[in-house]
């Protein structure tokens, strides 16, 4: 077991992040969406070109129960920012696709989030490189 760890450094990492995550959640309430429900239109719109977006594939992502994805994107067809159609091969496949009024939205929290992340983004970068460094400052009372 290592002895040098640096709580303070992994503490403040933890903290950069947990304050980008409530601008984040803010931001999603005020634009009129539930924080777990950006983050479901995001992995979507975020999945590599070669990856299908399936409530399975929606589940991983945000590390959700299968059950739990199947309602979030009950809710989100339901509000009009996604649609379900059924896979070409497999037609027991569910694919998951933004409709132009999610696209629009994610596009608007999006940009915020850049913007966001201009300020945040070098805080966050320095807390992991401190968290992470090979040289740690020894704990508080031992030598």
């Amino acid at each position: 077991m290592e002895k040098n760890i640096d709580y303070s450094a992994l503490a403040d990492f933890r903290y950069e992040i947990r304050r980008f995550l409530h601008f984040s959640e803010q931001a999603a309430r005020v634009s009129g969406i539930e924080p777990q429900q950006h983050q479901a239109l995001l992995a979507i719109k975020g999945l590599p070109r070669e990856s299908k977006a399936t409530v399975g594939i929606l589940a991983e992502r945000l590390r959700i129960r299968h059950h739990s994805a199947v309602e979030l994107t009950n809710r989100l067809a339901r509000k009009g920012w996604m649609r379900r159609s059924r896979g070409r091969t497999d037609r027991r496949e569910v694919l998951l696709h933004l409709t132009p009024r999610g696209e629009n939205l994610l596009a608007q929290l999006s940009l915020s989030h850049r913007e966001e992340l201009r300020t945040a983004g070098p805080r966050l970068i320095a807390s992991l490189q401190t968290a992470v460094a090979h040289h740690r400052r020894p704990l508080r009372g031992t030598r």
